[in-house]
């Protein structure tokens, strides 16, 4: 908020070119292990090549509007080509529950997710945002700006990107 908001202040005060892009939950095989995307991501790849049980989430029916960072630096790229400077909301406008990430990553694998997720109450957040959706509807009125990578296309991309990782197939990110 302080950076938003300091973005602002430069913008109007002293005539930078100044935009500040509100990016919801962008996600890649870029995105640290402790984000629950990556948990499942890295936990499915290790499941279906023997060296992880099970993997342990807190509350699978949290709602996220989940992207693909690739498209939101689109975004980005495009508010620095725009005349004049401004704030926009880059997201998809759709949500969906941590379940259906697991569905999806355990499918894209064959494996029923519901044999390898346990879900443990110590997981479960105490001020748990139960929904979290944006609107880029200025986003794409003024950038010309959508989302192109689906929900199923990004679990896929995060899942094989893991794959490849755990079979030497690319080097770690340092």
């Amino acid at each position: 908020v302080f950076g938003h908001y300091m973005t602002i202040n430069y913008r109007e005060s002293y005539g930078m070119h100044a935009s500040s892009g509100i990016l919801f939950n962008h996600e890649s095989p870029r995105r640290g292990p402790e984000f629950v995307t990556r948990k499942i991501s890295q936990a499915v790849a290790r499941i279906h090549l023997g060296t992880q049980k099970d993997i342990v989430l807190g509350n699978l029916d949290a709602k996220r509007d989940w992207g693909f960072a690739g498209d939101y630096v689109e975004a980005m790229w495009l508010m620095l080509q725009q005349d004049h400077p401004d704030d926009y909301v880059v997201c998809t406008g759709e949500t969906h529950p941590v379940r259906e990430f697991c569905e999806l990553a355990f499918g894209h694998v064959n494996l029923d997710w519901e044999k390898y997720v346990v879900v443990d109450e110590r997981f479960m957040r105490p001020a748990e945002v139960d929904l979290l959706v944006g609107d880029h509807s200025k986003a794409s009125a003024q950038l010309g700006w959508k989302p192109r990578t689906s929900f199923a296309e990004l679990v896929k991309i995060m899942v094989e990107a893991d794959l490849d990782l755990l079979q030497g197939k690319l080097r770690p990110i340092p």
